[in-house]
C-alpha cells in the first residue's frame, strides 16, 4: 500500500475522504550526535567555528535559515 493511501481513509456509503496528518508528540528525536541550534548559539544569532585551522561563522538569518561563511 502506497503512503497516501494508508493515510487516507474514507468513511462507506458517502464521498467524504479524510486525510490523517500524523500529530505532533511534542517530543523531537534527533538522531546521535545531533546538536540542537539553541543549544549551539545560546540565545545569540552567530558563533564562530573553528576548524582546520580556518575560522567559520554560522548565522541565523532573519527568516531562521542558517548560513555559514568562511
Amino acid at each position: 500500500m502506497r503512503n497516501s493511501e494508508s493515510q487516507a481513509t474514507a468513511s462507506q456509503g458517502s464521498n467524504t475522504v479524510c486525510l490523517a496528518e500524523p500529530k505532533p508528540s511534542g517530543e523531537v528525536h534527533l538522531p546521535a550526535g545531533a546538536i540542537p541550534s539553541g543549544s549551539l548559539f545560546q540565545n545569540r544569532r552567530e558563533v564562530t567555528i573553528s576548524h582546520q585551522g580556518s575560522l567559520y561563522r554560522l548565522r541565523i538569518t532573519r527568516q531562521g535559515k542558517l548560513i555559514l561563511h568562511k
